[in-house]
């Protein structure tokens, strides 16, 4: 299903808030409004009479998850807006900016503009459309702590490396020293899901990097997001092909029982699902506290809305919630469109483990120096350096 849109579908890559960025433009007088929607018809329901929500579907218009500051509370683009942004978008092209080969940042950066979907911009100015900012509501002050503490805990990995030698932004905040990090051998605050400069086992890499996907909710990324839906009588099953091979399934529970045992978590969390209308929704709790979604783990709590207004368009809403991470609740609505059955009717399972050299090279790497550390002939850098 990936990069399958055809040429009148031209898209142009939300190249992240740092392009708009460089874009002057006064907004502060811009007159916005919501685009026309043509009058939905008739909901197309299943032969056993459900609303049919069938189909593959993707966002083909790309729309940042927070509302730029800039935009203050200006929930649409004009017509103006959208036409500059794409302009100046399409001026990163084909850019390779990677700095001088060789270098720490030309491997950094080694997945140019070749390597994501290009998509026009969206209509509206944030995918979060509660609270009116557009912005994820602050972090309660139980998460701002927590959160702290493992900035700290990987900077102090950092510390020896050149890239607080150089002041490279990943070491923000923190100094440079060339004496091996005192907290080495220290396990992270919590559950890692993120990268460290260490990696004595795969749970000190990032989930992407060990080929685990985020999981829900989930608004697509710069290499696509798919999503295929499928009905049976009183069932409901999403597949998701999302990332570089991280594709995954859900299972919908409709029979009206309740979420499971608080005790019995899962990675893409308990999904039970009914119609109100035509619109299903779903209510997704007990998800496992090795999952992260912007610092939410156990506790997160989703209600997802999907409404199928046209034959070509589905609507969904997901409201998201955890009273231990952010002070209120928050919304996001996106706007899918459905993609040809014929064209994807040939689709590769994603796999990402087989082919994921990246890890086992960074494990044996390792091995390969706490072996010569401990033969005390040492002729590569000992645990802890860089």
């Amino acid at each position: 299903m990936r990069d399958r849109f055809s040429a009148s579908m031209m898209t142009v890559v939300m190249a992240g808030v740092a392009v708009s960025g460089i874009i002057s433009m006064s907004i502060t007088s811009a007159q916005t409004q919501a685009p026309s929607a043509a009058a939905p018809g008739p909901a197309l329901k299943t032969p056993w009479g459900e609303p049919d929500l069938q189909g593959i579907w993707t966002d083909e218009n790309d729309t940042p998850l927070q509302r730029p500051a800039k935009y203050a509370d200006q929930e649409f683009f004009t017509e103006a807006q959208r036409a500059e942004l794409d302009r100046a978008r399409s001026e990163v092209l084909g850019s390779d900016k990677r700095g001088e080969r060789g270098t720490e940042f030309d491997l950094a950066g080694a997945y140019n503009s070749a390597f994501v979907s290009w998509k026009r911009v969206g209509a509206r100015t944030s995918l979060i459309v509660d609270p009116r900012n557009g912005r994820i509501p602050p972090l309660t002050p139980a998460a701002q702590k927590i959160t702290a503490a493992e900035r700290e805990y990987r900077l102090v990995l950092l510390q020896a490396t050149d890239a607080c030698k150089t002041k490279a932004p990943i070491c923000s905040g923190g100094k440079y020293d060339p004496t091996p990090s005192p907290r080495r051998a220290e396990p992270p605050p919590r559950y890692n899901t993120g990268g460290m400069n260490r990696n004595d086992g795969p749970e000190d890499s990032s989930l992407a990097e060990r080929c685990l996907t985020a999981g829900l909710p989930e608004f697509g990324g710069g290499v696509g997001s798919f999503r295929r839906i499928v009905q049976t009588p009183g069932g409901i099953a999403l597949f998701y092909d999302v990332g570089q091979g991280q594709g995954w399934q859900r299972n919908i529970v409709m029979n009206g029982s309740p979420h499971l045992p608080a005790d019995i978590r899962q990675w893409y969390g308990d999904s039970r699902g009914h119609w109100e209308g035509n619109t299903l929704v779903i209510d997704v709790t007990n998800f496992s506290p090795k999952t992260d979604f912007q610092g939410s783990r156990d506790n997160l709590h989703v209600v997802e809305r999907w409404t199928r207004s046209t034959p070509t368009t589905l609507e969904y809403e997901v409201t998201i919630e955890d009273p231990t991470v952010w002070t209120r609740p928050w919304t996001v609505k996106q706007e899918f469109t459905r993609q040809s059955e014929e064209h994807n009717r040939l689709y590769s399972e994603p796999r990402c483990i087989e082919g994921n050299y990246g890890l086992p090279g960074l494990l044996h790497g390792r091995r390969v120096e706490e072996i010569a550390f401990a033969r005390a002939g040492d002729p590569i850098r000992p645990p802890g350096t860089a």
